[in-house]
């Protein structure tokens, strides 16, 4: 008798409804939200006051709409700890209310209250959600969203690092009581040494500093003695490869920043990043994060800030003194002085050299100062402490100037002084803070980009392409018309062979389907074209196990088994041959998940699980349902399994 214990086909029941339960989210398709959250720490959602304003909101713009335009209309609005979500049915309800709602909320565009997006959400009912059962998450190419290439800056990396060697030096030489003017050109440093009896100490403390460096001497006469100090290429390698690794996470921890679910964040080539955001709808928000590329420096002001001479320097009455540069302070209320520069801000010249940077900068939180104004609370670790320690006591008096350096839309450096304070005595313990001309919106995003994590070197994006959610439905579609058109070939080829036993193999494939489905879902995997090809292969695949258990059942019957015991030996017989070429199968899909990237990995996570799924289901599955059928018979008389070809007695 072919018959299951009763804990097995509870079991297995079991399993086919965990992942019915878990297949259901991916049916109930993605809402298109409005989200609004507040942009300032001390500004709080309302919800019934904030929901009544989008209300009437919509209604004054649909009492004054355009004879023929359809109404916009709300399928709901709920709140979270983030902010209101207000529910649309139709892409272009949400992007026509997004601006309606924008103007309500933001009548000064210059200074947002609250931060208006677009985002899509899944539209499974609470009580799935309530037990983690989410739909599944959907690439680029089925979803839609935005991909962007970013050039990472290799030249900038390098004058970086010799930026810091130099700083470096200052220090260490004047720790020696070796009297030098250290300046960066280029790609080298130069070391002036003013002192001829310490020449050799000075050498002593470049080549003890970094073993990475090279070091050359010219005597340029008349007591002009300098050391000429660059890197050895395989630093400047390593600098590189440092460089592209060190921004490809910040960029992670940006978009996680930002919310994104499964973003692809890879290499390509030597100095460039891949970047994709599937679901993405705003496109200017997300170009605006991670376009912008943050970092933070410490120099120290040439004199006081706005003398005269920064103000001739900006009328370009005069050039900037050596080794100095002029930079502009942000600030609302403009300078008084120089209708030339009036536009400016309060001009500054800086010295060149860079005492501190973003890379010692371990945490960024907005807030207020002592007069209750916005400001960036910053701390920065153990070497970062040490340096800006030193660094103070060192300049007592003199005013340190903070400036943000960023990208602007041309692919230029723009630097800002964020603020210039006088450094009154030596500041210890590692907690710097960032006030000044600065609204809260501009603190909590200055807090953001600080936070990710500072970028080795600038990037620009080169390339930008946005993917309409009306392609990815497009290709969701025939990936689906694909999947389905050879599930149905498979069922109708099944059926006509193998008759009632091809019924059951095709029930089989369904829970194949079902439970794979279950498991991308669970895992949050994110499904691309390549991972639907991958589903199609796993379909044809998995029936080619019933079509060895079939084969060897009619195999049984035609060496005289009865259809009991022909049942019993075709399972059993024919797992050796199912596992043997599943396991070689799955050692191929394990070496594309491994070794691949991108769309192939993709593919081999589909095609992985595919296989685990197949077994599970055309052994137990399948034999599950012919014990219910079969099992029960103590006599029976033929199989329903096609047409048995025996050999001819002749």
């Amino acid at each position: 008798m072919n018959r299951y214990p009763l804990w097995k086909n509870i079991l297995i029941i079991a399993v086919l409804f965990w992942g019915l339960l878990y297949t259901l989210p991916n049916f109930f398709g993605e809402a298109h939200i409005v989200q609004i959250s507040s942009a300032k720490p001390a500004l709080k959602i309302d919800p019934d006051a904030d929901s009544a304003r989008i209300d009437r909101a919509l209604e004054a713009a649909n009492a004054t709409r355009a004879p023929g335009a359809e109404k916009i209309e709300h399928k709901g609005i709920s709140f979270d700890a983030t902010g209101i979500r207000v529910r649309f049915a139709k892409i272009d309800d949400q992007s026509r209310a997004k601006e309606i709602i924008e103007n309500e909320f933001n009548p000064d565009k210059q200074d947002p209250s609250y931060i208006v997006a677009v985002n899509l959400l899944p539209n499974s009912p609470q009580w799935l959600t309530t037990i983690r059962a989410l739909p599944m998450y959907l690439g680029l190419d089925l979803r839609g969203g935005v991909h962007f290439l970013l050039k990472v800056d290799m030249p900038g990396a390098i004058s970086r690092r010799m930026e810091a060697i130099a700083g470096e030096l200052r220090v260490q030489l004047r720790d020696k009581d070796v009297r030098a003017r250290v300046t960066r050109e280029g790609d080298i440093v130069m070391v002036h040494i003013l002192d001829a009896a310490k020449r050799a100490t000075a050498r002593s403390v470049i080549l003890s500093s970094n073993n990475e460096l090279q070091l050359a001497e010219r005597d340029m006469g008349s007591g002009d003695f300098r050391f000429i100090v660059s890197l050895e290429e395989s630093a400047k390698k390593t600098i590189q490869e440092f460089a592209i690794t060190q921004n490809i996470n910040t960029l992670h921890n940006r978009i996680n920043e930002l919310g994104v679910a499964e973003p692809v964040i890879q290499r390509q080539g030597a100095e460039r990043i891949v970047v994709q955001l599937p679901g993405v709808q705003d496109v200017t928000t997300a170009k605006e994060i991670l376009g912008r590329t943050a970092t933070l420096e410490l120099r120290m002001v040439e004199g006081k800030p706005g003398n005269e001479r920064s103000f001739a320097v900006a009328a370009g009455r005069e050039p900037p003194p050596r080794g100095t540069e002029l930079h502009f302070e942000r600030r609302h209320s403009r300078a008084q002085t120089a209708e030339d520069v009036d536009d400016m801000g309060l001009p500054m010249l800086l010295r060149e050299e860079v005492e501190l940077t973003g890379e010692n900068l371990t945490d960024a939180r907005a807030g207020f100062d002592e007069n209750n104004q916005p400001a960036v609370h910053l701390t920065l670790d153990g070497a970062g402490s040490r340096k800006f320690r030193e660094l103070t006591r060192h300049n007592i008096g003199n005013h340190m100037a903070i400036l943000l350096v960023e990208k602007d839309k041309d692919g230029k450096d723009k630097a800002e002084i964020v603020t210039a304070p006088v450094i009154r005595d030596e500041i210890g313990g590692g907690r710097v803070q960032i006030s000044g001309s600065m609204t809260s919106s501009e603190a909590n995003k200055t807090a953001l980009l600080l936070r990710a994590g500072a970028l080795a070197t600038s990037m620009e994006i080169i390339e930008e392409r946005t993917v309409g959610p009306s392609s990815g439905a497009e290709n969701i579609k025939k990936g689906k018309e694909s999947t389905l058109g050879g599930f149905i070939a498979i069922v109708v080829f099944m059926s006509v062979y193998y008759m009632f036993f091809g019924l059951v193999s095709s029930i089989a494939l369904s829970c194949n389907l079902l439970l794979l489905v279950a498991l991308l879902s669970l895992l949050q995997a994110t499904l691309t074209l390549p991972g639907i090809a991958a589903m199609a292969l796993t379909l044809g695949m998995a029936i080619d196990s019933n079509v060895l258990i079939n084969e060897r059942i009619r195999e049984e019957l035609r060496n005289g088994y009865t259809p009991q015991a022909a049942i019993s030996a075709g399972y059993e017989r024919a797992w050796s041959t199912i596992l043997d070429s599943n396991v070689t199968t799955l050692i191929v899909a394990f070496a594309l998940l491994i070794f691949g990237s991108g769309p192939i990995r993709g593919f081999a996570v589909v095609h992985c699980l595919g296989i685990l799924t197949s077994m599970f289901s055309a052994i137990l599955v399948s034999r599950m349902i012919i014990n219910f059928i079969y099992g029960r018979r103590r006599k029976l008389d033929k199989l329903s399994i096609g047409q048995i070809w025996k050999p001819d007695a002749n």
